[in-house]
């Protein structure tokens, strides 16, 4: 994957200027925005990355923008930052899927732990998306025989239950384990876990 990226929306030039130092600090690549507008909307969906935005830009309402992404389907965890907030205020951002609600001035560390907490939830969405990718290219069968497989039924099982001869459960047993790009076969059954999951969240 290319390298985690934290994205900073605040009309502050001193807040945005000082999380960026922070971030760098730790390695990671840094992109600020002095409004709403000025950012770039489309997110991209091959690297890890979280956005910290204050939740008045100018006019702009940041829990507005936070309910705009989700209905542009970008899936980008959220820190929010605010001089003023308040209780209510914090429940409506968590609610909606906020990592975290940080109140100005807060701890680096406190920053440092949301962002890591932001970019390992974005890092495991990557990584799902991925999954999906790769379970679209199996056919039916290849489907069939692998979720058989993961449950825990040997090969001459499987053909029984599938009316195929042994071979080509063997055949399509390896073709969806080659697709999958699974290096073990407890490799695919934690795909296929991760796969189960999302289908049933």
């Amino acid at each position: 994957m290319n390298k985690p990226l934290v994205i900073v929306i605040d009309d502050e030039q001193a807040i945005r200027e000082a999380i960026g130092s922070l971030v760098r600090s730790v390695g990671l690549d840094f992109c600020g925005y002095g409004s709403i507008h000025d950012f770039n909307a489309t997110v991209d969906q091959t690297r890890p990355s979280c956005l910290i935005l204050d939740v008045r830009v100018n006019l702009d309402n940041g829990l507005d923008f936070q309910n705009n992404l989700k209905q542009l389907g970008l899936q980008i965890p959220i820190i929010f930052i605010t001089g003023y907030g308040d209780i209510a205020m914090s429940v409506k951002a968590m609610k909606a899927g906020a990592i975290d609600f940080l109140t100005k001035p807060f701890r680096e560390q406190d920053l440092l732990d949301a962002i890591m907490q932001g970019l390992q939830k974005s890092q495991s969405h990557l990584k799902l998306l991925q999954l999906q990718q790769k379970y679209k290219q199996l056919s039916m069968r290849e489907r069939e025989v692998m979720s058989m497989a993961v449950s825990g039924l040997l090969n001459k099982q499987i053909a029984s239950e599938l009316n195929l001869s042994l071979i080509t459960v063997k055949i399509h047993r390896a073709n969806a384990s080659k697709k999958m790009q699974a290096s073990s076969f407890a490799e695919l059954v934690r795909m296929n876990e991760m796969l189960v999951s999302s289908m049933n969240g």
